[in-house]
Formats: C-alpha cells, structure tokens, sequence
C-alpha cells in the first residue's frame, strides 16, 4: 500500500495520545497529501460530510511477529484478549482505523488540499494510507454492544495547573493540553502517587504527578 498523507499533531510520541479518536474533541491536526497527491480533484465533495474515517500506519508498532492475544490497558494490563478483539497497535498487520471531524480544507499553494480535523488520536508524523467520508446512515450503530470497553473512563482527572506554568503555554493550546491531562496520559496499569511523569506535547516538555485523582503540573520546558 502507498502512503497517501501524513498527520501533523501535538503530540511528537506515543505517550499522552488520547486512547481512541473523539475522546478530546479540542485537539486539532492537519493532514497533508504526498505530493503524488495534492490534486484539489481529489477531494472534491469532501467538504459535505462533517466527519471522515482515517486509515493510518502504528509506525512505532511495525514488527515482524505477531501474538494472538494482548494486554488491553483498559483491562489494566492483567488480563488477555485475542488481539482480534482490542484495538492494540501490536497486530499481524499494524493498520489504524480512526473517526475525525474534518474542520474545513484548506488550499495551501505549496501542500495542495490540507485536511483541519479534530479529535484525533494519532502521533505527529503519522502515515496516511486512506481517508473515507464517515456515512452516519451506515456507520453509525446506536444499539451496538461493546464487550469490555461498553463504558468510558469512570472520572476525570481534576488538573491543578498553577497559573504561572499556565501562562508559559501557548493560549491557543491550553485548553487541550489540560483536556489531555484531565483524560490521564498515564498507562493505566500506573498509578504511583510519587511517580514524576514527562510527556512532550507540542514543542513542551510538561511534567506532573498525580495522587488520587488530582494531577499536579510540576514544570513546564519549552
């Protein structure tokens, strides 16, 4: 398959992307074609439909190997489901399927068409291999049933960000970062209260503990 596009996003690694597509509907991403595809014709129509399925690479996740079952974090990492059943980067074959709002289309005259979405859930660089109009009549199942993951998150985190480190972030990023560290970037099998954790979102380093089910930021780098 050939790469079509990558995802620029404001999140440089793994850690502290939103568990699933649409859980932080405030995060914004771009997708931008490969020059191969940068024809305006190729997303003519594009514009009617608010959201769009994104088929993508786990670019960290490539591996020779394969296991029939893993570890779901949601199942706090204890407990094994057939790889067919979870949505674990670590598959036979390591293709991501992804739910996004398309914000509107932007014709850049260098990039061609570039794709604004939110509620992504993807790490900056991302390869692109399709991108689908989401087609609510069909897509959507108001009475599907969800096995182990039928519930989100039972809370979130409450986020005490002292204002001074608050005001060293960017304003037009500061309520998805907090919305990010509300959703808890930590794997769920963590949960020591005196555990410094770092985490890279955007050009920042943050780092922050969290006891109970208040998170502290500790620091802000940029």
């Amino acid at each position: 398959m050939k790469v079509i596009a990558h995802i620029h996003t404001d999140f440089p690694t793994k850690f502290g992307i939103p568990r699933q597509s649409g859980i932080i509907p405030s995060l914004q991403a771009a997708i931008v074609f490969e020059p191969e595809y940068r024809s305006p014709e190729a997303v003519r129509g594009l514009d009617e439909f608010s959201h769009i399925w994104l088929l993508w690479q786990f670019s960290e996740a490539v591996r020779d190997s394969w296991s029939p079952t893993v570890r779901p974090p949601r199942l706090g990492g204890n407990v094994r489901k057939g790889v067919f059943a979870t949505r674990s980067p670590f598959r036979p074959n390591p293709i991501g399927l992804s739910s996004v709002r398309l914000e509107s289309i932007e014709l850049d005259p260098k990039l061609g068409p570039v794709l604004h979405v939110s509620g992504a859930d993807l790490m900056d660089g991302t390869p692109v291999y399709d991108i689908k109009p989401y087609i609510a009549y069909t897509d959507s199942h108001p009475d599907a049933v969800s096995g182990f993951a039928s519930t989100p998150a039972e809370y979130l985190l409450e986020v005490d960000f002292p204002e001074a480190l608050l005001q060293q972030v960017p304003e037009n990023q500061r309520e998805c970062l907090i919305d990010v560290l509300a959703h808890d970037p930590r794997p769920q099998y963590q949960a020591d209260p005196e555990r410094v954790y770092g985490m890279a979102f955007g050009e920042m380093e943050v780092k922050f503990k969290v006891e109970g089910i208040q998170l502290t930021v500790l620091s802000i780098a940029l």
